[in-house]
Formats: structure tokens, sequence, C-alpha cells
């Protein structure tokens, strides 16, 4: 199992645009897709108008499917089409699960 963590900056004043579009059209397009989110979540404190998310996979094979799915997604790429502009960067991570840590996912 791994997690894929995206850390999107956004331009300032951006995040509540950003946040609004994602749940009224974002979300229902990639989460059929990806499958399991483990968390969607906003900065607070240090690095400000930030977003992060992150997805479950079974495998680097499973989300590399899944990726391209949605890579090639009309709907998908309609809708980064209207938020692109807020975008200033992105990060993205791999992460694998400590040994001792039981994950139960629910999709």
């Amino acid at each position: 199992m791994i997690v894929e963590e995206r850390i999107y900056t956004l331009h300032a004043g951006q995040a509540p645009a950003y946040i609004k579009a994602y749940q009224e059209e974002g979300l229902a397009i990639q989460k059929p897709i990806l499958g399991r989110l483990v968390g969607y979540y906003m900065t607070e404190f240090g690095p400000l108008n930030q977003v992060v998310h992150m997805w479950a996979y079974d495998s680097l094979a499973e989300r590399e499917e899944r990726r391209a799915k949605l890579g090639a997604s009309e709907a998908w790429k309609a809708y980064i089409a209207k938020v692109r502009g807020m975008i200033v960067s992105q990060e993205n991570k791999i992460l694998v699960p400590a040994p001792f840590l039981e994950v139960k996912w629910q999709d």
C-alpha cells in the first residue's frame, strides 16, 4: 500500500474558490476514478494558501493506471482548465507506511 500526497500552493486568496470548485465539480470526477481518498485539507498555519490531499493505492502500478484514466477524462481536463490559473505550484510525494502501521481503508 502507498499513499500519494499532493500539495497545491495557490495564489493568495484563492483557497476558498479552489475548494468550492473542487467540492462542486472536481471531487465527483476524481473520486470514482482514483478511489480511496485519505484526506483533503487546507493549511491554517505554516505555509498558507495550500491545499493538501492524499490518495491510497495498493501499488505504484495501480496509481499509474488510475492516474492515466483520470488524465484521459474529458470532464477532468475541462475541470483542470477552470482551476489551473489558481495554482502557483504543485508538489507530489509517495508515502509508504511504517511496518507497524495497520491500515484499514474504507472505499
